[in-house]
This record gives structure tokens, sequence and C-alpha cells, in this order.
């Protein structure tokens, strides 16, 4: 397949419309900043099973001749959220999934486009308001939007196990069963949400009238969030990380992310001199892995909420401590693996406008769903991020009030040593660093287009949404010989359909130092580039 082209600005998202929200603001006079807040409200509606607005997000964002920079739309957990609170409600080995006392901590994604709107305007010269921005989002949530097959199928493989869970059944059903695809899906009670975000700011999510209405109603339901941790949350600018390539710099967003473990394994397969393999051959696929599974060890000794963690995770990223790890891939045995982090539900989307200036972009609510509780009123659907808190005191990520939760979330932006810039990301839980993996080495190391990068066949090590097992999962596109090859250096293989959603939806911009773009979607998604 062949890479969308543009030169005035392009958008990718992994659901159509929310690429098309995205070209309108650029066709406006918009900027990517301005765009990105359109396409994250619109997929926060069009895209229900995959994100919300009761979510997170993270944005790294990048315009010529300025600071690189990034947005943590992260939220914390609940002051009431300690282990005694749990094991007064009779939980004390781990906590659930599902369910309200999952919902566990602030969704921050509102703040994020509030923070990317007030950076819009004071650094980028961005005009246009909210109101316009959420135009669209706040019309597929009234008028309806036809439900795709993913999130039909999704719901259908969800619904017994959801359906007692408060609000999903109302929200997600119809008359009790899985919406068909085709079908026209609702959602005034978001519509009205929305609504008043625009009209009142986003601010009013967390210290409004909205703000009220949302700790009442997850109160009432048996969360253990209220109004005060609205109130204390705040998005933040951050500095990204960086990793220095030989091809260029590579950013990523911080701890709580793992950001660091998508750049790292990059950097250990810079340090291999990965391109003497063949693109997508068992010795190229089994070098990624392994990279990987030194990335991960790190990630889960070192990687949480970053006022816990013991160095920056900038230290991980040093050529010695990447050196030190590349001399323990060993380059024709699989070392054994089991330590999945587990599934997650999210979305990437990447704008590029016409200046150059770059956002990456990545909206989540963790599990399918999320918690599962839709609010009564608001309609909003919360997040379960919290549930990779551990309750066990002397875990990395043990519960503490007021604590930022460990995030599988991390897109990813690049500016090459010949000019060009490239955002690319995807979601997908273990996923998200391997699939990134994949797209950059395939464009940046082998100069494939975007959309081969992304349209080849992937590997995922480990766990994601859909999947609890640890086995190196292979798209039955790859050659026989190669998965041969990787059975008999001892990985542990399992084949996944064609091209299968469990690998996640990746997305990709390239802009050349002539001001072309180049774009990939992800064909696993229901996607598309949009470019002008």
């Amino acid at each position: 397949m062949q890479a969308k082209w543009g030169i005035q600005g392009m958008a990718v998202a992994p659901h159509s419309l929310a690429s098309e929200s995205a070209l309108a603001v650029l066709r406006e006079g918009g900027n990517a900043l301005e765009a990105m807040i359109s396409a994250a409200a619109t997929i926060a509606v069009v895209y229900p099973h995959m994100n919300s607005i009761g979510g997170d997000s993270f944005w790294v964002v990048h315009a010529p001749g300025k600071a690189m920079g990034g947005i943590d739309a992260c939220g914390a957990s609940a002051g009431l959220a300690t282990k005694k609170w749990y094991a007064d409600q009779g939980i004390t080995k781990a906590i659930p999934f599902r369910g309200p006392v999952a919902a566990n901590t602030v969704a921050g994604t509102i703040s994020g486009w509030g923070a990317a709107h007030a950076l819009s305007k004071k650094g980028l010269g961005g005009k246009l308001p909210l109101s316009r921005l959420l135009e669209d989002a706040i019309h597929y949530a009234e008028a309806g939007v036809p439900v795709t097959f993913s999130q039909s199928s999704l719901t259908e493989k969800k619904r017994s196990e959801l359906s007692p869970i408060p609000g999903f059944a109302e929200t997600f059903l119809v008359n009790g069963k899985s919406p068909e695809v085709g079908s026209i899906f609702k959602q005034g009670r978001l519509a009205a949400t929305l609504r008043q975000i625009a009209k009142r700011g986003t601010d009013d999510y967390y210290r409004g009238e909205l703000a009220e209405l949302l700790a009442k109603e997850l109160t009432a339901i048996g969360s253990p969030l209220r109004l005060a941790d609205l109130h204390r949350h705040q998005a933040k600018l951050i500095d990204p990380l960086e990793l220095k390539h030989s091809l260029g710099n590579v950013y990523n967003m911080t701890p709580p992310t793992q950001g660091v473990v998508s750049l790292m394994i990059l950097g250990i397969l810079d340090q291999l001199n990965l391109k003497r393999f063949d693109v997508d051959s068992a010795e190229y696929v089994h070098h990624c892995v392994e990279a990987t599974k030194q990335a991960f060890k790190v990630r889960d000794q070192h990687v949480t909420d970053p006022a816990y963690m013991a160095h920056h995770a900038q230290h991980f990223l040093s050529p010695d401590f990447l050196k030190n790890l590349a001399s323990k891939v060993d380059g024709q045995k699989a070392l054994p693996w089991g330590a999945g982090r587990g599934p997650a539900d999210t979305i990437w989307m990447g704008v590029v406008d016409g200046e150059g200036r770059c956002v990456s972009f990545i909206q989540s609510i963790y599990h399918e769903f999320g918690a599962g509780i839709v609010l009564p009123k608001s309609g909003v659907n919360w997040q379960n991020r919290g549930c990779s808190f551990s309750l066990d005191p002397h875990n990395l990520n043990t519960l503490e009030p007021h604590r930022k939760p460990f995030h599988t979330l991390n897109p990813a932006l690049a500016l090459f040593k010949d000019g060009r810039s490239m955002v690319y990301g995807t979601m997908g839980g273990d996923g998200q660093p391997q699939t990134q993996c994949a797209v950059f080495t395939r464009t940046a190391t082998y100069g494939l287009n975007p959309q081969d990068a992304i349209s080849r066949p992937r590997w995922l090590l480990g766990r994601t949404w859909g999947q609890t097992s640890d086995s190196l999962k292979l798209e039955s596109r790859f050659d026989s010989k190669v998965v041969s090859q990787l059975a008999a250096m001892g990985h542990d293989i399992e084949i996944l359909g064609d091209f299968d959603e469990t690998v996640g939806h990746a997305g990709c911009i390239i802009r050349e130092p002539s001001g072309v773009l180049r774009g990939g979607w992800d064909p696993r998604s229901d996607g598309a580039v949009a470019a002008f």
C-alpha cells in the first residue's frame, strides 16, 4: 500500500471521522494543536470502546525553531484510595479491573485539551475557540455515528462481563444486545457534557459545576474519588525524554508512562546495528524482541510515578547504559519470558500542519470500556487506570493517595539529521513500544514509506488488549521460514490473524524538509489519513 500525500496539513487517526475533524480545523487555518483537540474530542465520541473523556492523555509537541514540549494530562489516585479503604471493602489481594472501586484515579484528558488550547494561543497564534474545536464531537454524540465492526465485536466480547456494571448496559447495549454494525449510536448525555465544556471551558470539569456533578455521581456509585481530588488536578507542561539516535533525536513521554521503554528499545537496536539484517527477517524480529525484553526488565524494576523513582528516566537513555543492555542480547537464543503488564485500550493520533508543527497524542481509558461504569447524568465512561496499582506495600507501584498510576501510553516524535520530522504511535499495552519499534525501524532504518511500515506483518511479545498470554505473537503473513527460525531460537510462538487488532492501531506521518507530507494509517483499524 502507498502512503498518502499532502503539503498543507495532515492528520492520522484510528477512526476516519477523527482525522476529518482535524483536517477541517487545519483547512480553517487552525494549527496542529487546535486540530488535535478537535480530533481528540471526536475520537472520544466515535470510538467509545477505545477511549473517552473519562480517561487520561499525553502529548508530545514540536514547532520548528522552538523547544520540544509535552503535556502530562494524567490523573492521580483519590485521596481515599488507600490499602485500608480497599480492605474495608473486603479487597486485600488486588484492585478489581471493573466497577466503581476500579475508578480510583482522576480523569486527566480534559485538562490536557485545556493546556493544549492555552499553549496554542500563547505560542502558536491559535485563534479558534474551544466551542469550534468540540463542534464535531458534540454533533456526533447528539446525532449519532455508525457503529464500527470494532465497537460491535468488542462490545459483544465484553457484554457478559460488563453488563452488571452501573451504566454500561443502558449506554452501550441495545435491548441487552451489542449494537449492530452500521446502526446509529447516540450519546445524548455526553453531548450535553461536551457542550458545557465548550461553553464554560475545560476547567469546569475539575473546579466548576460539572466537577460537582461528577463528584456526586462517582461518590453515589461507590468510587473513592471526591470533589477535592478533581480540584487538585492540573495538567503539566513537561520536557519529553530524548534519545540521541544515530539518525537523529527521538522523543517520548516521561514516566509514569513507558515512553522510556520505547526509546530504550530503539537505543539498544542502534547499538546492535540492526540494519545488518534484512527487514522482517527472523534475525530482525529476534533482535527487536530481545531488545524489548531488556527494556521491559528496566521498566518493571524502575518505571513508576516519577516522584517515587530513584533515577530520572533520562538516565536509562545514556549511551553507556544502552550499550550495557545491548551486550546482554543473545543474537541466537531467546531469553525466557513471562512478565506481561496486561491489556490496554487506547488511541494514538498524529497531526502535522503546513508550518511543520507536529503533535503526537495518545488518549486512553486503559481496559476496553475502562472501569465499565458510565455516570448517569454526565454520561462519562470512567477509566480503570488505577487497577494497575498494587495492594502489596513492597511493590514498585504500590497504591498511595494522590499517586500517579503506571501508564503503558507513550506518544513518539522524531527529528532526523536530514531535516525530516516524524510523529508515530499506536495503542496496545505491552505492544505499544514494540509497534513503535516496528514503525520507526522500518521507516527510519530501512527507508520504507509509512504505509508500508504499518501494513507489514507485526509481532507482539506479551499481553495487550484481549490477550493474557506472554507468548511471541506473530501475524500469519510472516513467511513460514521466519516463523520456524524464530521457534528454533526458543521463542514461544502464537500465530494471529492476517491483520489482527491485537497488535494495535498504528499511525505515522513524515514531513520532508520541502514540506511534503507522507502518512500511513493502520488497516487493522477504522482509521484514515486526511490531508490537503
